[in-house]
């Protein structure tokens, strides 16, 4: 079944990136949805979406996720950079 997870960072309030949406099937479909919508970049990473559904909503990613996170978001960065 397909599986959705959504992060966001605020600099200026959070220590770390917090997962705010999260599901699978039509959950997942609408996660993806709203994001195409929003020219959001999406990254397709089964395991990672596997350790971000155990994350409770609007938590802070655990430490133990810092790493794989931080790959993420420089892929973030690689895709939306305005050259």
């Amino acid at each position: 079944m397909k599986k959705a997870a959504a992060l966001r960072y605020d600099k200026e309030k959070d220590n770390a990136p917090r997962v705010v949406s999260k599901g699978e099937g039509k959950v997942a479909d609408n996660i993806i949805k709203i994001a195409e919508l929003h020219n959001l970049p999406i990254k397709k990473d089964e395991d990672l979406v596997e350790l971000l559904s155990k994350v409770e909503l609007d938590k802070e990613v655990p430490e133990a996720l810092y790493k794989v996170v931080a790959e993420l978001f420089t892929f973030v960065y690689r895709v939306t950079k305005k050259d």
